[in-house]
């Protein structure tokens, strides 16, 4: 089952779904059919990522089990910051996940968390050239029934509590995912329905959370999608952006 007007590669095994999207829309722009067209959505789907890409170039583990995808889509050139991308793509998952009954909360910017634990990233990115946006991309990686490093969370443990369940296979969970980016593309110009509904879901760590060797209080998320902070005498908002 695949979304309405998606075009999907899906392979067995790549270092990095990124990279092989990126070769993708290389090979389509050399063809004379470049991103933006009407319609057109373009998703890279593999079974296991051998170097898969998280935030600030980090590692992201990506075995058998998961699903490890990137996507790139038209993205209004109004909405011009990617922390909105992020935490739209996050809050279109999120709302997917809470059909199965789950109650994900976002991490500021792009993570979601089930009881604390990391479930799955997105990795934002919007894509311009001369002053010009061109499209958008975001990767998402979500564990479905595979193993999880320490502080993360399977979709299977989180439906069954156990590592197995029929909803946190990769077949299934992946047209979950692409309704879930679609719903961000779809929302893209809402940009206060969104923020206001992540505020709804804002993960606010009990001991606070940690910035510039303190601890803060989260205080919601601001009109340009940035984190707000509190301490005793102090206020501070955190941004991220990511755009190329």
């Amino acid at each position: 089952m695949t979304a309405p007007g998606w075009q999907l590669r899906r392979l067995p095994v790549c270092a990095s779904t990124e990279i092989e999207l990126a070769r993708w829309l290389a090979r389509r722009e050399r063809e004379g059919r470049p991103l933006p067209e009407s319609g057109t959505c373009l998703a890279v789907v593999s079974r296991r990522q051998r170097f898969g890409m998280g935030q600030q170039g980090r590692i992201w583990h990506s075995p058998v089990g998961g699903l490890w995808l990137s996507a790139a889509f038209p993205w209004p050139t109004a909405v011009d910051g990617s922390t909105p991308l992020a935490l739209a793509a996050a809050l279109g998952l999120a709302l997917q996940l809470e059909r199965l009954g789950l109650r994900p909360q976002i991490k500021w910017p792009n993570d979601l968390l089930l009881d604390g634990r990391k479930l799955a990233g997105v990795l934002p990115r919007l894509r311009w050239r001369g002053g010009t946006m061109r499209w958008a991309q975001v990767g998402v990686g979500i564990n479905g029934v595979n193993q999880v490093p320490d502080g993360a969370v399977s979709l299977a443990k989180g439906l069954a509590g156990h590592r197995w369940h029929p909803m946190a296979t990769p077949r299934r969970m992946e047209p979950l995912v692409l309704s879930g980016v679609a719903w961000a593309v779809a929302g893209a110009t809402q940009v206060d329905k969104v923020l206001a509904s992540v505020g709804q879901r804002l993960w606010q760590p009990i001991g606070g959370w940690p910035h510039a060797g303190k601890l803060w209080q989260v205080r919601g998320i601001t009109a340009a999608g940035g984190l707000r902070l509190e301490r005793p005498g102090e206020w501070l908002t955190l941004t991220s952006r990511r755009s190329v």
